[in-house]
């Protein structure tokens, strides 16, 4: 096998911790508006909990990113 078909096969798998970070703020997300549609006086003390859940999230995403283009451009 190629060194370069290796690294792109590792910039593919690498790429899977996107897959679940979208999935983990959809459902973050989702349970917030379940929350607030059962019981609209919560909103302002869970909002900062999920933009706070979602920035650590998202910064996950950001890291199996960086993985993939390091692995792909290394």
């Amino acid at each position: 096998m190629n060194i370069e078909a290796a690294k792109l096969i590792g910039a593919g798998i690498a790429t899977i911790g996107v897959l679940g970070s979208g999935i983990g703020i959809g459902f973050l997300f989702g349970s917030f508006f379940n929350a607030v549609a059962r019981n609209p006086s919560v909103n302002k003390q869970l909002f900062p909990s999920v933009i706070l859940g979602s920035a650590l999230t998202e910064a996950i995403a950001l890291f199996a990113l960086m993985i993939a283009l390091v692995l792909k451009f290394s």
